[in-house]
């Protein structure tokens, strides 16, 4: 069946962008974007590839092949998804290289190395640098320090729902695939073409309920095949935007964008999937969906069961990757290291201008974001959160979330291009914040999403009171 292809990917010079034209034009305005002249330092650009611009799999075998990997057989579906299997990297590119001499390729499996935690596995390798236009990462700067969820019904070590970082390296012959997808948790993603050409078809999101079927449970899984137009009464009217890939180049894929890519060369990219305070609400959004679902799903055991929104929690864990409680936690943490960082700007002499600052502007709408996902959290009515609570003054004694602190701040730093503070400084200041005034007024607990939004009202109209510029502070929180 044919594809309706009506546009294409916008290409634009990475060098030429600066960071906030492209908050403006595609982060804020979830828009696709294909970048180049953003890779030419990287050391995977070197390493990785042979002087005539094929995968140097052999450099692969050498320095990286006990590494264990999923590796997908693109020919077997496996539910919604491509049937995996565990092997290690050298096992991979025996196979690779076989598959490349096989005469005969009627029946061979093309096979596709996918999601390949490489940084937290060889962090000394710096392969590449995340481009600044990525960096404002808080889903991998978050699970640097912290698991995302730790229910011992669900979490352990080998489970990928226990995510440790969602950066990757996806390594794929000639014909290897990924079937139609919208990202994982409706996060952002981007995908650095190392070596190699693919081909992505996009679909807004608008148009995404076009991809499934008529109950809205199952989606389109290859828009090449004969897709059943009664199983999919709408696919047929769904309009595609194309982009071709070529080496060396990235491509910003916004939330909730549907998406089917094949590598139409020997290919290696390396890609992150990431979340800030402006795709805050299609997180929100996912999870909500993904509970009302799993809620539904066991509805009929709510009365003999005694602990059923529990039971709804482990479930939406499972099967999204978090859940309410993960994802309050989350939040408190990213809002309290935030507030760190307003009080790191006041007590350097800039009280007067804080928010009127590019990293001040920037915490005040990270603010403003946090708050307005904590009163949608607010709004469902779940009023018990099952043993979760954080004390602001004593998480600023957590070296965990000290690293958390510092990294947000060396961030910001980097892309508005400012100076950061020293490990000693860090720590004498969460001293002067945990003594201050304005939070030895106010009870600094959070268990609920109610008590983050207070405590972030209170905080900040307390440091409007130090600014002198309540109106303006307030009307962007609001």
């Amino acid at each position: 069946m044919g594809v309706k292809i009506e546009g294409k990917i916008e290409k634009v010079n990475g060098k030429e962008l600066t960071y906030d034209e492209f908050v403006e034009k595609y982060m804020e305005k979830n828009q696709p974007v294909l970048l180049t002249g953003l890779m030419e330092d990287w050391r995977a650009s070197r390493d990785w590839v042979t002087q005539n611009g094929n995968p140097n799999l052999q450099f692969f075998a050498t320095h990286f092949g006990k590494s264990k990997v999923q590796v997908a057989d693109c020919g077997a579906r496996e539910f919604t998804d491509q049937k995996r299997v565990e092997m290690s990297v050298s096992e991979f590119v025996d196979q690779w290289v076989q598959n490349a001499s096989t005469i005969v390729v009627r029946d061979k499996s093309v096979l596709y190395l996918k999601d390949w935690h490489f940084v937290k596995e060889y962090p000394e390798y710096i392969a590449y640098t995340t481009p600044q236009f990525f960096c404002d990462d808080w889903l991998n700067m978050y699970l640097d320090n912290y698991r995302m969820h730790r229910d011992p019904d669900v979490y352990s070590e080998s489970n990928e729902i226990s995510c440790s970082d969602y950066r990757f390296v996806y390594m794929g012959e000639k014909g290897s695939w990924t079937p139609l997808h919208a990202d994982v948790f409706r996060s952002y993603s981007w995908s650095a073409n190392v070596c190699g050409k693919k081909r992505w078809l996009f679909l807004s999101p608008s148009q995404s309920h076009l991809v499934f079927d008529r109950y809205m449970k199952s989606s389109v899984y290859n828009i090449y095949d004969e897709v059943s137009e009664t199983k999919f009464p709408g696919f047929k009217k769904a309009i595609w935007l194309e982009c071709i890939q070529e080496p060396n180049e990235v491509i910003f894929v916004p939330s909730g964008w549907y998406h089917q890519v094949d590598n139409l060369e020997d290919t290696i990219s390396i890609n992150h999937n990431w979340f800030n305070g402006y795709n805050l609400c299609w997180v929100w959004d996912l999870l909500l969906k993904d509970y009302n679902e799993a809620k539904e799903y066991i509805e009929d055991i709510k009365d003999i069961c005694d602990d059923f929104e529990g039971l709804c929690q482990r479930n939406l864990a499972a099967n999204t990757g978090m859940n309410f409680f993960d994802f309050l936690s989350f939040l408190a943490r990213i809002c309290f290291a935030n507030l760190v960082q307003v009080f790191h700007l006041l007590i350097n002499g800039e009280s007067l201008i804080w928010n009127s600052s590019p990293i001040g502007h920037q915490l005040t709408t990270n603010l403003a974001s946090i708050r307005k996902i904590a009163l949608k959290m607010k709004s469902i009515g779940l009023t018990r959160y099952h043993g979760f609570h954080l004390d602001f003054r004593e998480i600023l004694d957590d070296p965990e979330f000290m690293k958390l602190c510092m990294v947000s701040e060396k961030t910001y730093a980097m892309i508005y291009h400012q100076h950061t503070s020293d490990y000693g400084s860090k720590k004498s200041l969460m001293g002067d914040v945990r003594d201050s005034n304005i939070i030895r007024s106010h009870s600094s607990q959070v268990s609920t999403p109610d008590d983050l939004i207070r405590f972030i009202d209170h905080v900040i109209t307390n440091l409007c009171g130090v600014c002198g510029n309540e109106n303006v502070l307030l009307s962007e929180l609001s």
